[in-house]
């Protein structure tokens, strides 16, 4: 069994300094809720005295969760930062108050305008208030990454005699390098006496892209509990990513012996939470959720990645619930890529016709940045066969609203008669596609729908893409129209007449 380093989550608190990810208590809740099916085990719910709303938080957030994680709240070395702090975590089961102060010159000359040993009074005083409330209390040293080292030993070993339980170890400012941070923690494991009784936290920020390394490296010389949020968001350049901490610890664990309590499945739907609740686009190329994080474009890339995934993606897509590999074609892409993407479509080309096609797709993505999955039917059609369509979309009129079973009546051509028929469903595009199921006969199932839009304004043009499965066979559709409804027909019905051209086992030329 691997030791477990503890996940505090600081999402909902140093992650919504981040500009514009201002969150209110019912969307705080929302992410809460998410982060303990994750598994972290805190969550640092708000800074109390800083607004109603944060107390309001961290004291619905205490009721919400239970005893299953820590609830901890913010305050500084100040007596009624630590009351106020007190009050909202009442409603809590597991509460933890996490109070401190500045230990780097410039903090104390600058910010506190004090001396080194009126911090560490001010330090120990207020550990002993924050233990008379609670029996958990962590104590932050900011900006220790920028402080002398044997003054923060003095500090940390002081407020370890006042009692804190957890010691935390920031590097405020994102000024340290992996080497200097792991010998600061080091030193601390080496230097002040009854370490080994507190735990100690990193909480690195990102200013020089350090974060995440640093973090780790803190671990690496005795730090137990790593403080981070979720796609990085945070102060300035953000916090240490959950995501990046995790997955190093998960995947090289024959390299740090260590391993959190994170349910690694729920990290793509808790970024992508975060995402849609603060506003906050996470970066296409961001390790572990970005969109293009496992997605392939070198030729080179996706003819291993094809044949086996693992020599080119030390992490199974599935692992952080990120579904599978993408294979984006472009110029770089191989013949492998290609034929791949074209058995997906519902298509088995001959090797001569399969050159030609291939020919054809070189030319057009020399001209474009990325060939779609039209362009390739296109490329099929124009230069192999003309599938015939066993279905044709003739009319389809849907209608759904407040207090009505939503209902389609859908007119199509089914095997070179006209037929036309009406369903219901649990929406609109539900009750469509029930429809085209019946008057089908398909017995095949919907495996994926996706909806996006190729053009902005409300008028935009919107894309379909649906999958769908038979006898372990899986064909993608596509359609495109202003309604996103008729765009969602098209899409099933394109998939429909794909799974029965593959089903014929041979060309269907018209």
């Amino acid at each position: 069994m691997s030791e477990i380093i503890k996940i505090f989550d600081t999402t909902l608190r140093d992650g919504e300094q981040s500009p514009g990810a201002s969150m209110n208590t019912a969307e705080k809740i929302e992410i809460a809720r998410q982060l303990v099916r994750l598994g972290v085990d805190i969550i640092e719910a708000g800074f109390p005295i800083s607004s109603p709303g944060d107390f309001e938080s961290v004291r619905k957030i205490g009721e919400e969760v239970g005893d299953a994680v820590v609830v901890c709240a913010l305050s500084r070395a100040v007596a009624k930062d630590i009351e106020v702090a007190a009050d909202a975590l009442k409603t809590a089961k597991r509460p933890r108050i996490h109070t401190g102060i500045g230990v780097s010159e410039s903090h104390l000359k600058h910010k506190f305008k004090i001396s080194r040993d009126e911090a560490i009074e001010r330090a120990i005083s207020a550990v002993r208030l924050a233990r008379s409330f609670v029996s958990d209390v962590e104590f932050y040293a900011e900006d220790a990454g920028r402080a002398e080292p044997a003054f923060l030993y003095r500090m940390v070993e002081s407020v370890i005699k006042a009692g804190a339980t957890v010691v935390n170890i920031p590097d405020t400012t994102g000024y340290t390098y992996p080497e200097e941070f792991g010998a600061l923690v080091g030193g601390l494991m080496k230097s002040v006496p009854g370490i080994e009784k507190v735990t100690i936290a990193v909480h690195c920020h990102n200013d020089l892209g350090m974060a995440t390394a640093n973090a780790l490296a803190g671990v690496r010389n005795g730090a137990r509990q790593v403080e981070c949020t979720v796609n990085v968001i945070g102060e300035r350049a953000g916090n240490t990513a959950m995501e990046e901490v995790v997955m190093a610890l998960r995947q090289r664990r024959n390299y740090f012996g260590l391993d959190t309590n994170i349910n690694t499945k729920e990290i793509i739907r808790t970024s992508r939470l975060v995402s849609s609740i603060t506003g906050i686009v996470v970066q296409p190329n961001k390790a572990i959720v970005g969109a293009n994080a496992f997605a392939h474009s070198s030729g080179i890339h996706q003819d291993g990645v094809l044949k086996e995934r693992s020599t080119y993606e030390i992490i199974d897509p599935a692992d952080v619930g990120a579904g599978g590999s993408s294979i984006v074609l472009t110029a770089r892409s191989g013949r492998h890529a290609l034929r791949h993407r074209i058995a997906e479509l519902g298509s088995d080309l001959p090797d001569a016709a399969f050159e030609k096609v291939y020919e054809a797709f070189l030319s057009l993505a020399d001209k474009k940045k990325e060939v779609y999955d039209e362009d390739i039917e296109a490329l099929i059609s124009d230069k192999v066969k003309h599938v015939t369509e066993v279905f044709v979309l003739k009319s389809l009129r849907a209608e759904s609203g407040t207090g009505i079973t939503p209902a389609a009546t859908v007119e199509m051509e089914v095997g070179g008669k006209t037929v036309k028929q009406t369903g219901s469903g649990d929406g609109p595009v539900d009750a469509v596609y029930r429809t085209i199921a019946a008057m089908t006969g398909t017995k095949s199932k919907l495996d994926a729908y996706l909806v996006k839009g190729i053009t902005g304004g409300t008028d935009a043009l919107g894309e379909v893409t649906v999958k769908v499965e038979e006898a372990g066979k899986k064909v993608a559709g596509h359609g495109a129209d202003t309604d996103i409804i008729i765009a969602s027909a098209k899409a099933y019905v394109n998939a429909l007449n794909k799974l029965e051209y593959w089903k014929k086992g041979k060309p269907n030329n018209s």
